[in-house]
């Protein structure tokens, strides 16, 4: 697994948002910072307390000119439920194919529970409004998320 690392070029992917709409990361380029976070699964106890505190703070990451866009290999109509269940306000993407995630290097081994699979690892990437990787977020808990991201876009 080779993760992106600060000042790399972040990789231009189209994918399908919720609602079965393309998405593309470029189409941000020259007008907003893009919050990349990749998370494993919608609707599991973790994911939704990342999700709900991104949720909670769009107003203060709308004033530093971020937008959130999240990413997970779920397909596009368990992304609907998601956002639908939890009054989500920002973009989840659908990676079932995993090449995006590949790209980011954010695809690999994992375990749990005693059990080795290939999955997400839970990392966020701050691109900032030329493309390219400005800050990469790889340690904290996910009722923190939220707090470190803003911490972070606050001091630049």
């Amino acid at each position: 697994m080779q993760t992106l690392t600060a000042g790399a070029t972040a990789p231009d992917f189209s994918l399908q948002d919720q609602n079965g709409d393309t998405v593309t990361l470029s189409q941000f380029k020259g007008d907003k910072r893009v919050l990349v976070y990749f998370y494993p699964k919608a609707m599991t106890p973790g994911c939704t307390t990342q999700a709900c505190s991104l949720r909670d703070t769009k107003a203060e990451l709308d004033a530093l000119d971020t937008v959130v866009l999240g990413i997970s290999p779920d397909p596009v109509k368990k992304l609907a439920r998601f956002v639908e269940r939890d009054s989500l306000n920002f973009t989840l993407l659908s990676d079932e194919d995993h090449a995006v995630a590949d790209a980011f290097g954010v695809w690999g081994p994992k375990k749990f529970m005693g059990k080795e699979y290939d999955g997400i690892h839970r990392l966020s990437f701050l691109i900032d409004k030329d493309g390219n990787v400005e800050h990469v977020f790889n340690k904290f808990k996910t009722k923190d998320h939220h707090q470190v991201v803003l911490d972070y876009l606050q001091q630049t």
